[in-house]
């Protein structure tokens, strides 16, 4: 039983993990720059929408190589650098477009604001999940809430920003805006005392090695050790397939529903205006339901719903029936994230889970590439997007694949453990 008390409180940890997300969720709000950027400038769209893909591939990557650097220096030191990267980004940006330099930008936005986007999304996982061991799902869910919503907040201040001053203003006070919340946010987070523990399982039996450990039967592995077994790469590919599906969607859900339903374009973006709320939701519902029904039966679930809803999405004449499917499939897309970490954990341990969360969003980094441009060639090739979702539910079906060997594998896993523990409690 632990005694270790905590001067911080557990929930203020999870505020402060929420207002780093909720900063650098605003990725997903960088449709709105496009047309500003395209009328002032007179860059193309390809070259505007070159930063995003950028931002999210140095996001996968940064996460990845720096994921060591969170577990050496602490997630405060890493939440400061986020927050300090991603304001010279923003600012960055501004200063680009005021000097109408796109190599500039695709450099500040992408490269240098993409820096503090993967360093700011993993800082505060790791802490979350040693300061919630008894809601892995729920604590990581939230934080990460915070992130799918974060376009919630951008969307409209920064269109007003935009509309009232002008795209360079917007990217100043945005970037001044975030380095403040990320900052405030960085200043509380720390990691728990050694053996401190919760109070619902201070009187558990053997409840610190649980709040530690990986699943019964499942050993607790480095960073390195976790890259060289087959449940990470499996895990990998499960969720450069879901964030492929669900980032496809993202990219072309206005086009989707005005070619597929018949959506007037001011319909289309008032129902694309909405998928924030279901991908921050998603991750919530989904990250707290498998702390119940487990995190493989979760992925599971992902992937057979996507499974129908691809399916039927080209079938669906109805503009609200296709954007509920649409929302629906969002939520499989935001819940994919939010559970990762207790994933991890659950199959890892806790000692370098946020090493290997950074590694495990390269699929992220490299799925926020392939999704929109698998689905960009099908519809230069054939013209209409039935193909591209059939191609993907394709994909999908490989994932569903993969979830059920993974369960197989983990299931192969404990029961050797069981068997070699039984095995030495009968030699002694």
């Amino acid at each position: 039983m632990s005694t270790a008390n905590a001067d911080k409180n557990r929930w203020l940890i999870a505020v402060s993990a929420v207002a780093i997300h909720l900063s650098i969720g605003s990725i997903y709000a960088y449709s709105i720059y496009q047309i500003p950027l395209n009328e002032t400038l007179g860059w193309e769209t390809g070259s505007v929408t070159l930063a995003f893909s950028i931002a999210i591939l140095v996001l996968g990557f940064t996460a990845a190589f720096l994921g060591k650097y969170v577990e050496k220096y602490g997630p405060r030191a890493a939440a400061l650098s986020a927050a300090v990267l991603y304001g010279i980004g923003m600012v960055g940006s501004g200063l680009s477009v005021q000097l109408g330099i796109l190599p500039l930008f695709l450099a500040t936005f992408g490269v240098i604001g993409g820096m503090g986007l993967g360093i700011g999304y993993i800082s505060p996982i790791g802490t979350l999940v040693e300061w919630f061991p008894d809601r892995r799902g729920m604590a990581t869910g939230l934080a990460v809430m915070g992130f799918g919503a974060g376009a919630l907040l951008t969307g409209p201040l920064g269109n007003y920003l935009i509309q009232n001053f002008s795209v360079a203003m917007a990217f100043y006070a945005l970037g001044a805006l975030y380095f403040v919340l990320m900052s405030l946010g960085a200043s509380y987070l720390e990691k728990p005392p050694d053996g401190w523990l919760p109070e619902g399982m201070q009187d558990e039996e053997d409840a610190q090695e649980k709040a530690e450990s990986a699943l019964p039967g499942l050993d607790n592995l480095t960073a390195v050790e976790a890259r060289t077994t087959a449940r990470f790469w499996m895990v990998w590919l499960i969720i450069f397939i879901n964030v492929s599906a669900g980032i496809m969607l993202l990219a072309f859900a206005s086009p989707m529903l005005q070619q597929i339903a018949g959506a007037t374009a001011s319909t289309a973006a008032f129902i694309t205006g909405y998928i924030g709320i279901f991908n921050g939701g998603g991750r919530i519902f989904w990250a707290s339901l498998s702390d119940y029904i487990g995190r493989t039966t979760t992925y599971g679930a992902f992937f057979g719903i996507q499974i129908v809803a691809f399916l039927a999405m080209p079938q669906l004449a109805g503009v609200w029936i296709l954007a509920a499917t649409m929302f629906l499939v969002i939520t499989c897309y935001g819940g994919g994230f939010a559970c990762l970490p207790a994933y991890l954990s659950d199959l890892f341990g806790t000692k370098e889970v946020s090493a290997i969360h950074g590694y495990s969003l390269t699929a992220w980094g490299i799925a926020g590439v392939a999704g929109p441009q698998l689905a960009s060639f099908i519809l230069e090739s054939t013209g209409n997007y039935t193909n591209a979702l059939y191609v993907m539910n394709g994909a999908l079906v490989v994932g569903l694949i993969t979830v059920l060997v993974l369960r197989w594998r983990i299931g192969k896993l404990q029961d050797t453990s069981s068997l070699d523990t039984g095995a030495a409690a009968t030699t002694d």
